[in-house]
């Protein structure tokens, strides 16, 4: 199981900023045993220009980043998703498609740089935490040894991951 390519899937609402900083993130420093890609439930249909900048002021690819729907990835055909990551609190308390594999999911919920508000160098600001937030989440998941652990204790582990500094609580599904 070394070679095993994992897949995950960042989810947002938006898929605007959070979850497209860290599928560039995971993508840059995943190697060659993680893919990451990104979806919305509601997308934004682009990618939040500042995340753009953030991003390829830090050197990372933006070329293939864009915003599209989680249903991409609940499709036939789609990728084979070992993890599903929630960034924001809207997404982890929608009803989620049915993944195919049954991934392992958690909640990695931070403030969304996208609501910033104030002067250029803030809004930069809020994108810059957004980004050392998911970087130093994403490090720790590179950590893990997935392949030795258990099913219950990675699930544990990847809950705490989402308990790290700035981490938010997602809101509760309303009917």
């Amino acid at each position: 199981m070394a070679d095993k390519l994992y897949n995950v899937l960042f989810l947002c609402t938006g898929n605007s900023a959070r979850s497209i900083i860290a599928e560039a993130i995971l993508n840059k420093l995943g190697g060659v045993k993680f893919h990451a890609y990104s979806a919305g439930s509601q997308p934004k249909g682009a990618v939040n220009p500042h995340t753009i900048a953030l991003l390829k002021g830090l050197g990372h690819d933006t070329s293939g980043l864009r915003s599209k729907s989680w249903t991409e990835f609940a499709q036939t055909g789609a990728p084979p998703l070992d993890f599903v990551f929630t960034v924001c609190d809207n997404a982890a308390g929608e009803s989620c498609p049915v993944w195919p594999g049954q991934p392992m999911t958690a909640h990695w919920g931070i403030p969304d740089p996208a609501e910033a508000t104030g002067s250029d160098a803030e809004i930069a600001v809020a994108f810059q935490d957004a980004y050392r937030m998911l970087l130093r989440r994403i490090e720790i998941f590179l950590a893990l040894p997935i392949a030795k652990l258990d099913r219950m204790t990675l699930r544990a582990r990847l809950r705490e991951i989402g308990q790290i500094e700035g981490a938010t609580s997602p809101r509760p599904n309303v009917a």
